[in-house]
């Protein structure tokens, strides 16, 4: 065991919590489970159908062993049975990380002003709304503080060409963001977005010309380079552990400074 695991303001050492929206070792939640695990933090991961189960099973040494479990966010039963069993395996929380986000392709690559009723609220509810159902879910078992973290982007708060429907789902992720950081404030549970820059996961590639706009951060983004999913894991940890206790209500760009260059 490293110093900075056994202690220090960095260290998750002891810490317990949800990671959520594995899907393969692209995933944003991979990179977030292995940089917690480095530090010392113990989880449940899940993933949301049977059918990426060959994709997530073979990424659990890198995660150091966690725990798996399904769960699908739009099923009450299956998300309340996550939070069951960190009860019971910890009978408290100190992080959950929601890493989800869905639209149909149909409507997410085309116009949002022809984005159809149902197609809208269920992009917000996977992707949104889920998270204020976790932080419900979350805030008995963080009776002495704990972190939430949600995943947006810079689409939410710019106009970025085809990010379309995602642009105001995101923008609705964010300001949630806020008013729960505000709502949880005074019972120590601390809410913050990290907005990573283009990166090349599953759910990305659903974006119509992605490629470019990848290419795009690659070639103009002040650091010269796309982030990586453990970049993003490394600022998760940051804002679970004590050096981040003072953060809350956040958008933390983790974009190699990509959003000044739009």
């Amino acid at each position: 065991m490293t110093d900075q695991v056994a202690g220090g303001a960095f260290s998750l050492n002891g810490r317990v919590g949800v990671i959520t929206g594995l899907a393969n070792e692209n995933s944003i939640a991979f990179g977030c489970a292995r940089a917690l695990s480095a530090q010392g933090a113990e989880f449940i991961v899940s993933y949301a159908s049977e059918k990426a189960e060959r994709f997530v099973m073979p990424l659990a040494a890198a995660m150091g062993n966690p725990e798996y479990q399904l769960a699908d966010v739009q099923d009450p039963a299956s998300l309340e049975a996550l939070f069951d069993r960190a009860r019971q395996r910890w009978g408290r929380l100190d992080f959950v990380i929601h890493s989800i986000a869905f639209a149909p392709l149909s409507e997410l690559q085309g116009r949002l002003t022809d984005t159809t009723r149902d197609g809208f609220a269920l992009a917000m509810d996977v992707s949104c709304h889920s998270f204020m159902r976790m932080a419900r879910l979350a805030e008995p078992l963080m009776s002495e503080g704990g972190s939430l973290i949600c995943m947006t982007y810079h689409g939410a708060d710019q106009a970025v060409e085809n990010y379309n429907l995602m642009g105001p789902v995101k923008a609705a992720l964010e300001s949630s963001t806020r008013y729960m950081a505000a709502e949880l404030g005074p019972r120590g549970i601390r809410v913050n977005a990290i907005s990573p820059g283009p990166i090349r996961t599953r759910a990305a590639s659903g974006l119509k010309d992605f490629e470019a706009l990848a290419q795009d951060g690659e070639a103009h983004s002040p650091l010269r380079r796309l982030v990586t999913v453990d970049d993003i894991g490394h600022t998760a940890a940051y804002l679970i552990a004590d050096a981040g206790a003072g953060v809350t209500g956040g958008i933390h760009y983790v974009d190699a400074g990509h959003h000044v260059q739009f």
